[in-house]
C-alpha cells in the first residue's frame, strides 16, 4: 500500500476576503434602545447612526445584522451607504418582553399627561321677550308698536267688507309676534307707575345731591376765603410798588424809561390801582 508523504513546500494561501458586510462597531443590543424604538414583531428598529427604521437580516440567526441602507430617496444614483450599515444586533428579548415593557412606557406617558376635565358651561333658560324688552321700552312705545302690527297683521286685526280696521283680534286669535307684542304692552303698562315713580325718586335724589355737594363747595370756600383774599391783596400791592419803584427809581444814575416803557408802566398800575380796590371792598 503506497504511503503519503507529506509536502513540506509552502503553499499559496488564499488572502482573506475584504467583504463590506462587516461593521466595527459595537453591536446593538435590543435591550438598551427605547421599546418605542424597536419593533420585534417586524424585525426592524431605528438605526442610531441615520434615525431610520432598518429592518434585521437574519433575527434568529447566530449574527442578526441591519441590512445595507442609505437614507437618500429611493432611485439615486450612487447613495451614500449609512455607516450602521450591517452593524450586528443582540436580541436579548422576547416579542413578549418587547411589548410589555412597551405598554409599561405608554402608561408612564399616559400618566403624565393632565387628566383634569372641563366641563363645559351650563347655559341658562332664554329669558322671555318682555323681559328683554321690558327694560328698555316704555308703555308708550309698547303700545304703538302694537298698533302698528296691528295695522299691518292680516291675522291681529279685524277688519270691515271695505278693508277698514275694526279692532285688534283676541288674543288667543293672533300670531305669534302679535301675540308677544300685546303681553309686552300689558306688561309695561301695569308696570308703568312704579317705573314712573322710580325714575322721580332718582331724579329727586340726584337733585338732593347736586344740593349737598354745592353746599360742601361754599362751606369749604367760606373757610379759606378770608386767606385767599388776603394772599390776592398782598400780592397787588407787592407787585404794585414794585412798579412804582420802577416808574419812580431813588437813585439818581438809574436808566431813564422812554416815552412807551412809561405809558405801558402807568397802565399796568392803574389796572392794579383797580383791582386792589376791588378786593379791599
Amino acid at each position: 500500500m503506497p504511503t503519503r508523504t507529506r509536502d513540506l513546500t509552502a503553499q499559496k494561501r488564499p488572502r482573506r476576503v475584504r467583504s463590506r458586510a462587516i461593521n466595527t462597531l459595537p453591536p446593538l443590543v435590543v435591550s438598551s434602545l427605547k421599546p418605542h424604538e424597536v419593533d420585534l414583531a417586524y424585525s426592524t428598529l431605528v438605526c442610531p447612526t441615520c434615525r431610520t427604521w432598518v429592518p434585521i437580516n437574519a433575527p434568529h440567526s447566530a449574527r442578526p445584522k441591519l441590512v445595507p441602507h442609505h437614507t437618500e430617496k429611493a432611485g439615486t444614483e450612487d447613495p451614500i451607504r449609512c455607516p450602521g450599515s450591517h452593524r450586528l444586533v443582540t436580541i436579548n428579548l422576547t416579542v413578549d418582553q418587547w411589548f410589555q415593557r412597551l405598554e409599561e412606557g405608554l402608561t408612564q406617558t399616559a400618566g403624565r399627561r393632565p387628566t383634569r376635565v372641563i366641563r363645559k358651561p351650563k347655559t341658562g333658560s332664554t329669558p322671555a321677550v318682555m323681559q328683554i324688552v321690558g327694560g328698555t321700552v316704555d308703555d308708550k312705545t309698547a303700545r304703538k308698536l302694537d298698533e302698528a302690527h296691528v295695522r299691518g297683521c292680516s291675522v291681529c286685526s279685524i277688519k270691515d267688507d271695505k278693508g277698514n280696521i275694526l279692532r285688534a283680534a283676541d288674543l288667543t286669535s293672533r300670531c305669534t309676534d302679535g301675540r308677544r307684542l300685546a303681553q309686552l304692552a300689558a306688561h309695561t303698562k301695569r308696570l308703568a307707575p312704579a317705573r314712573r315713580k322710580a325714575q322721580m325718586d332718582r331724579e329727586d335724589w340726584n337733585d338732593r345731591r347736586a344740593w349737598g355737594l354745592r353746599l360742601l363747595h361754599e362751606q369749604q370756600w367760606q373757610n379759606v376765603s378770608e386767606s385767599v383774599a388776603d394772599a390776592d391783596i398782598r400780592r397787588v400791592r407787592d407787585t404794585l410798588a414794585a412798579l412804582i419803584q420802577t416808574l419812580n427809581p431813588h437813585k439818581a444814575d438809574a436808566p431813564q424809561l422812554t416815552d412807551w416803557e412809561r405809558a405801558d408802566l402807568m397802565s399796568a398800575i392803574t389796572l392794579l390801582a383797580t383791582q386792589e380796590e376791588q378786593l379791599t371792598r
